[in-house]
């Protein structure tokens, strides 16, 4: 049996046969996706190419029938028992397409397709395989929404075809590609710098001595929910993986302070950690990354409830940030004294209130900074009533504040120091879009 692929290349018509050994959709003939040749084993690649002038339109339903691919006997010529007029064909007319479209075109083209074309094209001609297949068309692959099933020998495949032209590479939710293939893949694509193992659920410590040994240029590695992840895989990374400036180890619930201390040693330039879900960690593991991440812009720790130790949080500008932080840090952090907010615009009264019940309010919070949180109003002020303990408070360009709303503060905490400005008249809160400045007095309370 043969399968044939008709379709339209730019100015030629092509007809392709395609010997049907194995999964007829890799020829075309099947329903659904052709099978990726970057992804398994390259089979013999044996086309019959057909090129012709294509004309003015594509035919209609009411055209002759298109021509029959090679028999067995022009395949025989084809194998060269005797000269083909196919052959002859054949070869003037790869001199007129590479004449009009050169090898180095075609490659520049096929740079710009994504995995699924590329494919495609794969199959089109022996030599169009060879320039879709070429590594450098495969510096970023990402088979999330191509093919999820996979196993470990097509990471294999991808990595011996790309070596080191690939750049990175997302695997997030194949659950059957484990460390052997993780390692061979690191040996082959050694210049890999983001990596998405994102619920790759079988990988262990193994897959980041890998990663350590082989991959130096790595910046950005996901291994959330791979729960096998220990601190032993944090100290391989800090030990060969100095550029590293990504890391989300998410849900990786055996990772310590000890993996955290011993990470951001060798890491010292990460500017994005999370941390959701890893509930050993402990304050102390919030120190080290203080002391050695000073370039760090993204910290979560969402659900990690074992931060009772806390004394000081600054959120400032982490403007994501809403009033569901300021309950878990009225539940978890009892010991809190001091917490910016500054241009936390999401913030509201109701964050406020949970702040001002907590248990940290009565005796131990000191500060706290609302700078630029414009959907606060007198009622936050209100909530902070019961903070006995508070000294200080920051209310710069809050115009929904009024000097009423202060003035009641002072009667419950006469001795706080309240830093805010005000234009002559208050002016009303702003309904949506950006906030308008105006031009102010300033009077420093």
């Amino acid at each position: 049996m043969s399968a044939r692929v008709a379709g339209r290349c730019g100015v030629f018509l092509f007809w392709v046969e395609v010997e049907a050994g194995g999964d007829a959709a890799a020829a075309g003939g099947g329903r659904g996706a052709p099978a990726p040749p970057a992804l398994l084993p390259p089979p013999a690649f044996r086309p019959a190419l057909l090129l012709l002038p294509a004309g003015p339109a594509r035919p209609s339903s009411s055209s002759p029938p298109a021509p029959p691919g090679p028999g067995p006997a022009m395949r025989r010529e084809m194998n060269g028992v005797t000269k083909s007029r196919f052959e002859m064909f054949s070869n003037n007319d790869e001199a007129v397409i590479n004449k009009k479209l050169p090898k180095e075109l075609l490659l520049r083209i096929f740079s710009f397709l994504d995995v699924v074309t590329l494919c495609r094209c794969a199959q089109v001609a022996r030599a169009w395989n060879v320039l879709a297949l070429d590594g450098s068309n495969w510096q970023r692959i990402d088979l999330f929404d191509f093919q999820r099933d996979i196993e470990g020998r097509v990471v294999e495949n991808i990595s011996k075809r790309c070596g080191g032209f690939l750049r990175k590479l997302s695997l997030r939710g194949c659950l059957g590609v484990g460390d052997n293939a993780l390692r061979t893949f690191a040996q082959n694509c050694r210049n890999i710098e983001v990596l998405n193992l994102n619920g790759c659920t079988k990988i262990t410590d193994a897959t980041c001595t890998s990663l350590s040994k082989f991959c130096s240029k790595l910046r950005h590695l996901d291994l959330a929910s791979c729960t096998s992840i220990t601190n032993l895989s944090l100290k391989a990374l800090s030990e060969g993986c100095p550029l590293l400036e990504q890391l989300n180890i998410s849900w990786c619930d055996q990772v310590t302070k000890d993996g955290i201390q011993a990470l951001v040693r060798g890491c010292g330039g990460l500017k994005a950690l999370f941390l959701k879900g890893c509930t050993q960690l402990e304050d102390e593991a919030l120190k080290y990354i203080g002391a050695h991440c000073p370039e760090l812009v993204t910290l979560n720790l969402q659900t990690c409830s074992n931060c009772h130790e806390l004394e000081k949080m600054d959120l400032e500008e982490c403007v994501q940030i809403t009033d569901s932080t300021l309950i878990q840090l009225s539940i978890h952090c009892p010991r809190l004294q001091v917490l910016s907010l500054s241009h936390c615009e999401l913030i509201t009264d109701d964050g406020i209130r949970h702040l001002g019940n907590g248990a940290c309010a009565h005796d131990r919070l000191e500060v706290i900074e609302l700078d630029n949180c414009p959907l606060i109003t007198d009622a936050s002020l209100e909530h902070l009533k019961s903070c006995h303990s508070l000294e200080r408070i920051e209310l710069y360009d809050c115009q929904q504040i009024t000097r009423a709303g202060i003035k009641r503060l002072r009667t419950h905490l006469p001795n706080i120091k309240v830093h805010a400005y005000f234009a002559p008249v208050t002016p009303p809160p702003s309904v949506g879009g950006s906030r308008q400045r105006f031009c102010r007095c300033c009077i420093i309370l």
